[in-house]
């Protein structure tokens, strides 16, 4: 299995640090059009052929191997079939953009308070979308942050568009950020974001390498920490899991492969080359 080699130079010192000393090394993954193909029905979702076994395979060589996604970390246990990799010490999963964690130490799920704003925002929703134009749209209610899909509508980006600002208004009214994603807007908690949930992990390691899979507006945050991780002396790697509606992520990043299938490729690639 051949080992693609990132485009940039950074990128390319970030796998050979990781290549080095795998022990020293973080590699963190999003859920959704990362580990698993994007889906109309969020509740649908399921992990990519081959995924958890490659995961698998990957965290018993790597120093840490983490999900870190924008859903409850209930729902990643519940969708992703994750078998023997969820009791693997090297493994953890982060919810809610941080807000919540699950791994092998606790064996449970640790969340921070629910903030207030955001029950207050979730019961104005079903009077903001009770509109002709609006049919189709679905709220997901994520306990600490609530998400506003729009894949499902008669026309996904007018309505979109449409709730955009109504729905920004209704987050600084309850000292929410409103934050974008591939057909979907989502309100949560401002500073709540994957790229210090990421730099805790890196920093709770102590590793000296680190890498981030993303497909997303939300993952931007993160590839923001790689940034900063390499300016204070930790290797680092941004990979795209490539897609046309995020021309802003594959811009910054290092490598993009094919979706799900090109970052199981990839995974397939990195553990032939560490075992």
């Amino acid at each position: 299995m051949v080992l693609r080699t990132p485009d940039s130079a950074a990128g390319a010192a970030g796998l050979a640090a990781i290549l080095d000393r795998p022990r020293e090394a973080s590699l963190a993954f999003d859920f959704d059009g990362v580990l698993s193909p994007i889906v109309a029905d969020p509740g649908q979702s399921r992990p990519f052929p081959g995924m958890v076994a490659a995961l698998g395979r990957l965290a018993e060589l790597i120093g840490s191997v983490s999900i870190i996604t924008g859903r409850p970390v209930e729902a990643v246990l519940r969708l992703g079939d994750l078998g023997d990799l969820a009791a693997l010490e090297h493994f953890a999963i982060f919810g809610l953009y941080g807000m919540q964690r699950w791994d092998w130490e606790s064996r449970s799920v640790v969340s921070e308070p629910v903030p207030p704003g955001v029950a207050a925002a979730r019961a104005e929703l079903p009077a903001l979308l009770d509109r002709p134009h609006l049919r189709g749209v679905a709220v997901e209610d994520k306990a600490m942050s609530v998400a506003v899909h729009t894949r499902r509508a008669d026309e996904p980006q007018a309505a979109l568009e449409a709730l955009r600002e109504p729905l920004r208004e209704l987050a600084g009214r309850h000292g929410l950020a409103l934050e974008p994603g591939r057909m979907v807007l989502e309100l949560r908690p401002p500073g709540v974001d994957k790229g210090h949930a990421l730099e805790a992990i890196v920093g709770r390691h102590r590793a000296r390498s680190v890498a981030y899979f993303g497909d997303d507006l939300g993952d931007l945050a993160a590839f923001d920490a790689v940034e900063r991780l390499r300016e204070a002396g930790v290797a680092g790697l941004k990979v795209c899991s490539g897609s046309d509606e995020v021309p802003q992520l594959a811009a910054r990043a290092d490598l993009i492969v094919d979706g799900p299938p090109g970052v199981l490729e990839f995974l397939e690639g990195l553990n032939e080359r560490l075992k």
